[in-house]
């Protein structure tokens, strides 16, 4: 059975700028995948791709098994979309916006969209334009989750909400994930905090493709800050840490980032007569900053453990160390490719409201 959300070799770009390189993605049905990255990593463009706001220069991009430049009308109404900065239109009040949207979406719910208005104190009868920013973000989530999809992405959507309103809207996107039956949620977001909340898989993207991936309950348990104390004035040369991704040396301390899949793993160090070892978990925030911190010419988490192009995980969650194969944007070949169409007319299909695709690599 074909996953709810998939790319193949997809690629794009801008003017000669690669924003999405031979990406190879696969989220299941019912999952939440969080997927992190720097700015103009390529996170706002593959949404765009899968809803076919773009074209692709190569490779293809499915939702439910259908390409959305061509995809009926039908399918369109299982899947619901926040864009960045996308709100629904000014002079629309939510009673309005209810009566227009449940035209789009058969499973449309008035019930839950009073609910959830309730709940964020936003005004039914006073037009979008006249609230705030962060009320207005609030409008468009509460348009996509009262469609009751099945297929729901969600690009930046705690962008511009105080922390009272995230931590609503978190526990409003549980309750609504919960309610439905295998939802499948791809979300972008550089609140890194909300993720590891939020997300029940995580994948990084860099230069337009994914470099690490997995289950974030994976990482919770097994990547650690591994500190290691020497007697004497210096580490001894040739010592490493099992599972090492990345090692730094000073004085007679080892540090590094490693993957601790069995506490037993660091028993011969603990061996060593005079050696303490202490282990520090660590966050997602933590361990994003440590991926793209410089790290020589082997790039990002450089060291003598890091397991080739797939980084912490390996390919989707797979052991990370495989060898790498020759597809487009797999660390091996590039995939540089003239941009293609942008402002096709068709393929948009019905929504609630509209975004212009701004062409840009993030």
């Amino acid at each position: 059975m074909e996953a709810p959300i998939t790319t193949k070799g997809l690629t794009k770009t801008f003017r000669g700028v690669v924003a999405v390189n031979g990406l190879d993605l696969r989220v299941e049905r019912g999952m939440v995948y969080g997927l992190i990255g720097r700015n103009g990593a390529g996170k706002t463009t593959t949404l765009r791709l899968l809803m076919g706001l773009l074209r692709p220069d190569a490779g293809e991009a499915r939702l439910l098994g259908q390409d959305w430049w061509t995809a009926p009308a039908a399918e369109r109404q299982r899947v619901a979309y926040v864009a960045q900065a996308g709100r629904p239109p000014d002079w629309m009040a939510l009673e309005d916006l209810s009566r227009y949207s449940a035209h789009f979406f058969e499973r449309w719910d008035r019930g839950l969209a009073h609910e959830l208005a309730g709940r964020w104190e936003l005004p039914w009868n006073r037009p979008v334009g006249r609230l705030s920013g962060g009320h207005q973000r609030l409008a468009a989530l509460l348009v996509a989750l009262s469609a009751r999809p099945d297929v729901l992405l969600l690009d930046e959507p705690a962008a511009g909400l105080d922390p009272v309103a995230r931590r609503d809207l978190l526990r409003s996107l549980v309750e609504a994930l919960m309610r439905t039956d295998g939802c499948t949620v791809l979300l972008s977001t550089h609140l890194l905090a909300d993720v590891e909340r939020l997300a029940t898989h995580v994948g990084i993207l860099d230069r337009g493709r994914i470099v690490g991936s997995g289950a974030v309950e994976d990482w919770q348990r097994t990547m650690r800050r591994v500190q290691v104390v020497f007697p004497g004035m210096e580490v001894p040369t040739g010592v490493e840490i099992p599972g090492a991704l990345r090692s730094t040396r000073l004085g007679p301390v080892l540090t590094s980032i490693a993957r601790i899949s069995d506490d037993a793993q660091l028993d011969g160090l603990r061996a060593v007569p005079g050696v303490r070892v202490n282990l520090f978990p660590m966050t997602l925030e933590e361990l994003f900053v440590e991926w793209f911190e410089p790290g020589g010419a082997e790039g990002p988490m450089s060291g003598p453990g890091t397991p080739g192009p797939y980084g912490f995980w390996g390919r989707f969650g797979g052991l990370a160390g495989d060898a790498p194969d020759n597809r487009v944007g797999n660390g091996v070949t590039p995939a540089i490719r003239p941009a293609g169409r942008e402002g096709d007319a068709n393929g948009t299909g019905p929504a609630p409201y509209t975004e212009t695709a701004d062409p840009r690599a993030d």
